[in-house]
């Protein structure tokens, strides 16, 4: 069997990481699993396509591909867009949805209230954008082969920036006062708050760096497929079997759950066929559960 599919699973697995990146982040700051992280990646990516379509026929210059890739000036402005705009929807649902929820301990009624995010923000990209998948590019991305593997430049680009990302947002968040306060608020906000920490000003910033990496990960689903109002729902569930896998709360962990996610799924499709890539998730999910509920870089239960 060809080894391309570790290729096509490191790939896959570095956009599944930055996606488990958001979810172990929300689990660890704002201790409940959001159910509407998917609809978060795909507000991202229509964020960025909404950005692409102005700026590029603002200023066509910005509209052409740079280098061998097929990402464009424009999209690279709608990447930020994306994350900042994502960012301000997070705080805005933190504000008006999900604030009192966590004030009164009522972790199942914010997952559950997530699940009513989940559908309300897709039936809104719905009704702006239709159901129908649209692209950032018409263009091709030409594959590189080498060794009998192959890959383009456009998976190349992806996958290096999101591994950069999440190790930028891990070296900030492990060795800043952000970081320690932002920790110190999600285990103890009674004590935090008497040492002076500003436990709301932390779930805002929890939200903003959530947002960040659901706006990148939805540009990168994007880039390399379509996009989509189901675009992040699809992916929810290898989203959480990454986080788990790797460990809830752990950044790190997020990034070899994804990768390892990712090729387990590639593996399964080059072996089985793709009907088994949704399958190889949820077993994975379950055998972690019932195994090591902790995951690689958690704590054991």
């Amino acid at each position: 069997m060809s080894v391309q599919w570790l290729i096509d699973g490191a790939i896959q697995g570095s956009v599944l990481a930055l996606g488990a990146g958001g979810v172990t982040l929300t689990y660890a700051n704002l201790r409940f699993g959001h159910f509407a992280h998917g609809e978060l990646v795909a507000a991202g990516g229509y964020l960025a396509l909404a950005t692409v379509g102005l700026l590029g026929g603002a200023v066509p210059a910005l509209g052409a591909a740079l280098g061998p890739t097929t990402v464009s000036g424009a999209l690279l402005v709608g990447t930020l867009v994306a994350g900042a705009g994502v960012a301000a929807l997070a705080l805005l649902l933190e504000r008006f949805v999900y604030r009192r929820l966590r004030a009164r301990a009522a972790g199942i009624s914010a997952v559950m209230a997530s699940f009513g995010v989940s559908m309300a923000l897709r039936a809104l990209l719905e009704s702006a954008f239709t159901s129908s998948p649209r692209y950032y590019s018409e263009e091709l991305s030409i594959a590189i082969e080498r060794g009998g593997v192959r890959a383009t430049p456009d998976q190349l680009l992806v996958a290096a920036t999101a591994l950069a990302l999440l190790l930028a947002v891990h070296l900030v968040l492990g060795h800043s006062r952000l970081g320690r306060s932002m920790r110190a608020a999600a285990e103890n906000p009674a004590l935090a708050a008497v040492t002076g920490i500003d436990v709301g000003r932390m779930a805002m910033a929890s939200w903003i760096v959530v947002g960040l990496l659901a706006g990148v990960t939805g540009v990168a689903i994007g880039v390399l497929g379509q996009v989509r109002p189901a675009m992040g729902a699809e992916l929810l569930l290898p989203f959480f079997t990454a986080a788990v896998l790797g460990g809830l709360g752990s950044l790190p962990g997020a990034l070899v759950g994804g990768l390892l996610v990712g090729l387990a799924e590639s593996w399964a499709v080059a072996t089985a066929g793709s009907e088994w890539r949704g399958a190889t998730a949820f077993v994975i999910f379950v055998a972690v559960l019932g195994l090591r509920p902790g995951g690689l870089f958690g704590r054991p239960a």
